[in-house]
């Protein structure tokens, strides 16, 4: 049992940093800095981002993704995500986490090296009415679909099984409006009912859509290489990114809440005690937020 734990939770940290036993090396850099970062202790960004819910947020963030046709042509046809699946994630999760507890010098940096190699990322895809349209990842529509995918899913995720928010729901979303002008987002909905109103407006538009590269993700992310000892806590996980979607992305999608014949599983308990033992394995305060720390009490702007 104990050979069993000791590999579970190098593996969970390897699929959550890239590496089994060490810290990667960009988090120590947050502590570094001559500034405050733009999101500090009591912020709401700090309360979503430091949260366990993060994990089901990333696989949640992803399928909504999906239903864009342009941005889903960007990651097909550019990204290793088939090969590399855990490096991908090494990545966004080191800009997320860049962004959130950095200083605004290293936030800067790590967003415009996303937009150098965004760059490169051009081609054509068939849009939701069946139209032949080119596609750059840095078009403000597309970066705007994936900021809003990704608010959605770190809000709606926390406020199931994470604490309160500091200033609310609205609060997170408003701040993070941050985060997308760095990537070049024009319009950020700047309260949870924009947020709401700009996601139906795709949908009732008819600009999303489900078609067999959708398919393709879809398979991927319900059975992801993950080490075996991860798997069984990935199908709840999975599940609860599922069953937090609307209805009407869960049928575009084809997926529905897991349930065992006619009887609804206990996803929302389930995923708790699974962040749970997640949170248990981890540390209970993260690396990145320690960093952050200790660059706001060397610049005194946080007592020790």
């Amino acid at each position: 049992m104990a050979n069993f734990l000791k590999t579970w939770r190098a593996e969970l940290k390897r699929a959550l940093t890239g590496s089994p036993d060490a810290v990667p090396a960009w988090v120590p850099k947050l502590a570094e800095g001559d500034d405050a970062g733009y999101f500090q202790p009591g912020s709401a960004t700090w309360a979503v981002h430091g949260s366990m819910t993060t994990i089901v947020a990333g696989i949640r963030a992803l399928l909504m993704q999906a239903l864009h046709p342009g941005a889903l042509a960007g990651v097909y046809d550019h990204s290793d995500f088939r090969e590399d699946p855990l490096g991908r994630l090494a990545r966004t999760i080191q800009w997320i986490f860049t962004v959130t507890y950095g200083s605004t010098h290293d936030a800067k940096s790590a967003s415009d090296k996303v937009l150098r190699l965004h760059e490169r990322v051009n081609g054509r895809f068939i849009d939701g009415h069946g139209v032949e349209r080119g596609y750059s990842a840095n078009d403000p529509e597309l970066l705007r679909w994936i900021h809003i995918a990704f608010t959605d899913a770190f809000l709606s995720t926390h406020k199931v099984w994470g604490r309160a928010i500091p200033g609310g729901p609205d609060a997170y979303v408003r701040e993070w409006v941050r985060a997308g002008t760095l990537m070049g987002v024009n319009d950020a909905p700047t309260s949870e009912a924009d947020m709401r109103r700009m996601l139906d407006k795709w949908y009732d538009d008819g600009d999303l859509k489900f078609d067999a590269r959708v398919a393709e993700v879809v398979a991927f992310l319900r059975r992801p290489p993950l080490h075996p000892t991860l798997m069984p806590g990935y199908r709840v996980l999975f599940a609860a990114a599922v069953a937090t979607l609307e209805p009407k992305y869960q049928d575009m999608l084809g997926l529905q809440k897991a349930h065992l014949g006619r009887i609804p599983l206990p996803v929302a308990t389930a995923t708790k005690a699974v962040l749970g033992i997640v949170h248990l394995a981890l540390s209970r305060v993260g690396p990145s937020e320690l960093a952050a720390r200790s660059r706001l009490q060397r610049l005194g702007l946080l007592e020790r």
